[in-house]
């Protein structure tokens, strides 16, 4: 049996976690006290007025009592102050109500319900977006917590290939832990190499028609990868480390190796090695270099340097490269 406090308010900009939160909370009150103890107020009836009035009424369940209130971020001060806190004053021993505030610009959890939750000897609890350029960060912090130890550009190598998500990228962590065991350390290859097989397949095509400067099959095949969900970030991620293997084959041509000998070093299938040679060998190192260069451009403009929307900025900069 759980032990649960007679008030919560869960509120954040983070509204993944919040509903997890929510959904967490219903199905241990549904275990606890039965779907009969449990009252959900959402929607237009999700108001402090409604919640005072569930918090007054008279109940028949027997045990535990739970009150799920949605949508608290659209409450005001002065009803919170008027319609509810006196009732969060006197709350029943056998009674526990949590208020949920998905929060954005404007529209927070109001500082009453925040005092009166408090004062009531209540949790409250933040769930809070971290922000892009903090999410290397918190993955080492996460993966630290597992049992694995990751260097900063491993971090970097996570986000870059999974995406901004939290959730996600704490399943991606927890599957590193069962893979590799407690203790193991982890590179950016490491990473690349156990997280990022699938989105790897499907981003050759499009880094392959880069190479070949094909700029009608890179176009096609980047707006039919976007279509299936692959995020611009990953995409241009696995393109840029195509784009340093064909430098490398390409400064092992122009130093004259024999290409026979290329392709027997490229840990690909004899065909796929044989074409991407000499893709390749229709290009050249300075061109190859500007390319990788433009993708880090892309990078800093895909995360707020620009303007225009991230597929706007991708096409462009894949019409520059290919051209």
């Amino acid at each position: 049996m759980s032990t649960f406090k007679s008030t919560y308010l869960i509120h954040g900009d983070d509204h993944g976690r919040i509903g997890e939160r929510r959904a967490r909370l219903r199905a241990l009150a549904e275990r606890d006290g039965g779907a009969g103890c449990l009252e959900v107020l959402e929607g237009a009836d999700a108001t402090a007025a409604a919640a005072g009035a569930l918090l007054g009424a008279l109940t028949l369940a027997i045990g535990r009592r739970f009150i799920i209130v949605d949508g608290v971020e659209r409450w005001k001060e002065d009803e919170v102050t008027t319609q509810l806190v006196p009732l969060l004053e006197s709350m029943p021993d056998d009674t526990t109500i949590a208020f949920f505030a998905r929060e954005e610009g404007r529209a927070k959890a109001p500082a009453a319900l925040h005092r009166a939750v408090i004062h009531a000897g209540g949790d409250v609890a933040a769930e809070m977006s971290v922000k892009e350029w903090d999410l290397p960060a918190w993955v080492l912090a996460q993966a630290t917590a597992a049992g694995l130890t990751l260097d900063q550009h491993g971090a970097r190598t996570l986000v870059a290939i999974v995406g901004s998500r939290q959730a996600r990228l704490a399943r991606e962590i927890e599957k590193l832990a069962l893979e590799c065991g407690p203790g193991s350390r982890l590179d950016a290859d490491g990473v690349a190499e156990r997280v990022g097989r699938s989105a790897e397949r499907k981003a050759w095509t499009l880094a392959d028609a880069v190479v070949a400067r094909d700029t009608a099959a890179a176009t096609r095949i980047y707006l039919a990868l976007r279509a299936q969900g692959e995020r611009v970030e990953s995409l241009t991620y696995w393109v840029t480390r195509r784009l340093r293997e064909a430098l490398g084959v390409a400064a092992r041509l122009e130093a004259g190796a024999p290409p026979s000998a290329v392709r027997g070093d490229l840990r690909m299938p004899p065909k796929a090695a044989s074409a991407f040679v000499a893709d390749v060998a229709r290009t050249d190192v300075g061109s190859l270099r500007r390319a990788i260069a433009a993708l880090a451009d892309l990078e800093l403009e895909t995360r707020g340097g620009s303007a225009l929307d991230a597929d706007t900025l991708a096409l462009r900069t894949l019409g520059a490269i290919t051209a």
